[in-house]
């Protein structure tokens, strides 16, 4: 079963984004800040990561430039999920690493495609 961590300041953001991805057939964890997400990272390297970018003690700019920095880190596909929807913010989250950028808020079917176009969808629950 595919592992996917949610990095979300937000506990009710948290909690959505849990519901969607475990109905997608994926095991989940959530953290509340990029500091905790990378403890969880270097506990269980996930194979994909829902990472919001404003958060207090770490944001998710800093924590996938963190995370990208180690070899083990190039493995997860990291989906940023944020309100955040400037082109200079799309631009600096694709070069520090991150592989999809979605806007809040979304929803199963925008969230399962871009995890279907990354190849970490599980076949079975296709849309």
């Amino acid at each position: 079963m595919s592992y996917c961590l949610i990095i979300d300041d937000s506990r009710v953001i948290r909690k959505v984004s849990r519901e969607i991805v475990e109905s997608l057939g994926f095991r989940v964890s959530e953290a509340e800040n990029g500091e905790a997400g990378l403890k969880a990272c270097q506990t269980e390297m996930p194979d994909v990561i829902l990472l919001d970018w404003n958060m207090p003690v770490m944001d998710g700019y800093s924590f996938l430039k963190e995370l990208r920095g180690t070899p083990e880190g190039q493995t997860p596909k990291v989906v940023f999920c944020t309100t955040e929807n400037g082109l200079d913010h799309i631009t600096r989250a694709l070069e520090a690493g991150a592989d999809e950028y979605v806007m809040k808020p979304f929803d199963k079917g925008i969230l399962a495609a871009k995890l279907q176009e990354l190849g970490v969808l599980p076949v079975s629950h296709s849309v």
